[in-house]
């Protein structure tokens, strides 16, 4: 089976696992927190508001304010969607925290936030993320980083993007070695 095939073959037996562990989600209730959008009524309100982790919301709110507070929009969408990229991959931790909190992953020491702006503008983006908002500006990417270093792995991996001051790669794909 190829790679690929086998990672899906892999992701579709764990939903298949945890799907009855999702339907009896009420009992864990207490460490959700609703989010809402203003999309005119309330009805469309009620609508639209998934339920969202409280502490994935805080650590995907952080790593995006401190890896790419003066990125546009879509600069910080784009790496909010390797970081759920990397919780999907078999490769990484399974939650937001357990990647951002990765060592030596992410260049941010965890700080005070100085910029209440720019801290809330990061959160509607990872607010946006983890309810299940498209992630296609990356093509799958798992990596990034900026034009101001050239890590080792950026040659053997798959360049996908470049958004605002950031370069994307995909890990699943190897580039051939000369």
């Amino acid at each position: 089976m190829s790679t690929p095939m086998s990672w899906l073959a892999r992701v579709s037996l764990c939903v298949a696992l945890t799907l009855p562990a999702v339907a009896a989600a009420p009992a864990m209730a207490d460490t959700q927190q609703r989010v809402t959008y203003k999309t005119g009524s309330r009805a469309a309100q009620a609508a639209t508001t998934p339920n969202v982790s409280t502490t994935d919301l805080q650590c995907l709110s952080e790593a995006l304010y401190f890896e790419a507070r003066g990125e546009g929009s879509q600069g910080q969408r784009a790496v909010a969607e390797v970081i759920l990229n990397r919780v999907d991959h078999p490769r990484f931790p399974k939650t937001v925290c357990g990647v951002v909190n990765q060592s030596g992953q992410f260049t941010y020491k965890k700080g005070r936030i100085r910029e209440r702006g720019a801290y809330a503008r990061a959160q509607q983006i990872a607010k946006a993320a983890l309810s299940g908002a498209p992630r296609n500006l990356t093509d799958g990417a798992t990596y990034f980083h900026t034009p101001a270093v050239k890590p080792k792995w950026s040659r053997k991996f798959e360049r996908t993007a470049r958004i605002g001051s950031h370069i994307f790669y995909r890990s699943d794909r190897r580039m051939a070695s000369n």
